[in-house]
């Protein structure tokens, strides 16, 4: 069975056809469906429900991909931990929520550069769980996630804790109308667990996609939010917010460091970690 093999049939499921996957791999799709029917063959099962044009996977299908996936990463992952012998080099993709990403990542990024000049990070911002279900999919190397988080697949390090506070517009009645990111935020959840608490069911939750346009919003009256007290301290709204302290068991979220339990030890990663743990004194410097 061959890797490419399984990558045109990851790539095939993942853009739905053949038609579709042939122009993200730039081939003619006689050869997507060759190899699709080469692994067939060598598997001695269906991998697809065909359906006129459109394609389900069968449970063959199903079981093939997981094990495509983990497959294609350890791939991947070899060829990193051979580039980074003696020092780290290549790329390593990071996943951050957009808090941490506005606040704490330009810190982060200039204490890694600075311990592995040949390391090319890339950072991509998501709701919480979406980077966990990167990290699961093997798209992301690790993310900075809002906890707590539990799933055998997963290991969690506490990288430090967050203090939620609750942010309104300075001199305004709060009016009833939540300004939080979509579903999958953890600090979405986190605000409506409070709600409910608090007995605010008919709280409008407006959504956004940006941390500052959250605040901006907040800041002008629309609504107020849930966010860490760094976000509010070191936003352009500052003087324009009020800050309330919640209680303890809505204010401390835990920020985690996410990796999969199968992915290769990778130094960069190490030097994240060693960054929170203050092994790297310009670290706080930096951030």
């Amino acid at each position: 069975m061959e890797l490419v093999s399984l990558k045109t049939f990851k790539t095939v499921v993942e853009q739905g056809g053949v038609l579709a996957a042939s122009r993200v791999l730039h081939t003619v799709q006689s050869n997507i469906t060759a190899r699709i029917k080469r692994l067939e063959q060598e598997l001695g099962s269906a991998l697809f429900y065909r359906k006129g044009r459109s394609l389900e996977l069968t449970p063959a299908g199903s079981t093939l991909l997981d094990y495509a996936n983990k497959l294609l990463q350890l791939e991947q992952q070899a060829g990193i931990a051979v580039r980074q012998v003696g020092e780290a080099t290549g790329e390593l993709r990071i996943g951050s929520m957009e808090s941490f990403a506005a606040v704490r990542m330009p810190g982060v990024l200039q204490a890694l550069r600075k311990a592995h000049p040949q390391l090319m990070p890339r950072v991509q911002s998501d709701t919480s769980g979406a980077l966990i279900q990167d990290v699961l999919d093997y798209r992301l190397d690790c993310a900075f996630v809002g906890g707590p988080v539990e799933h055998p697949d997963l290991v969690c390090h506490l990288v430090l804790m967050e203090e939620l506070v609750l942010v309104s517009a300075l001199g305004m009645t709060i009016p009833d109308t939540l300004i939080m990111f979509r579903e999958g935020c953890a600090y979405r959840d986190r605000a409506q667990r409070w709600l409910k608490d608090n007995g605010k069911v008919n709280t409008q939750v407006m959504n956004l996609g940006t941390q500052e346009g959250i605040l901006g919003c907040v800041a002008v009256g629309l609504g107020f939010t849930l966010v860490p007290r760094k976000v509010v301290e070191e936003s352009r709204y500052a003087n324009d917010l009020k800050i309330d302290v919640l209680a303890a068991e809505y204010s401390q979220v835990p920020t985690l460091l996410v990796t999969h339990k199968d992915a290769t030890t990778m130094a960069g990663i190490e030097t994240l970690l060693a960054l929170f743990k203050g092994k790297l004194p310009e670290w706080e410097s930096a951030a």
